[in-house]
This record gives structure tokens, C-alpha cells and sequence, in this order.
């Protein structure tokens, strides 16, 4: 999962330092609005070249790690 952390950076200037993939303004908000208005996958790579579907697994490791450390007791 590190390999995948790894593509998600922070740049104050870039999108105000919002966690984004790395390379792209694509934050990773972006990418779970896209999966959560029903996009799938393929239609958010279709819609978004400079992604991979390891971007797209990456904002999910992302969201993962950021949870286990929110809810970790």
C-alpha cells in the first residue's frame, strides 16, 4: 500500500495543498465526488488521461489510511 500512498502528495501551491495525485491537479476529493455521483472507473479515466486506476486505488488507500488513523483508538 506504501507504492500507493506514495502517488498522493501535498503542495500548498497546488489546489491549496489539498491532497492531490501526484503530477495532476486531480485531488483526491475529485476522484470520490466522480465514484460517489456513479462514475465508474473506466468513465473516470476516460474522462481524465493523466489518471491511471492505480491513481484511483491510491485515493482509496488514501482514504483508508486516513480513517484507520481517525478512528484508531
Amino acid at each position: 500500500m506504501a507504492e500507493l500512498l506514495d502517488r498522493i502528495v501535498f503542495d500548498p501551491a497546488i489546489r491549496s495543498g489539498k491532497p492531490v495525485i501526484r503530477g495532476t491537479r486531480i485531488t483526491v476529493s475529485d476522484i470520490f465526488e466522480y465514484l460517489a455521483g456513479g462514475m465508474t472507473e473506466e468513465e473516470i479515466l476516460a474522462d481524465f488521461p493523466d489518471l491511471s486506476a492505480e491513481d484511483v486505488r491510491a485515493a482509496l488507500a488514501f482514504a483508508a489510511a486516513r480513517e484507520r488513523r481517525l478512528f484508531s483508538a
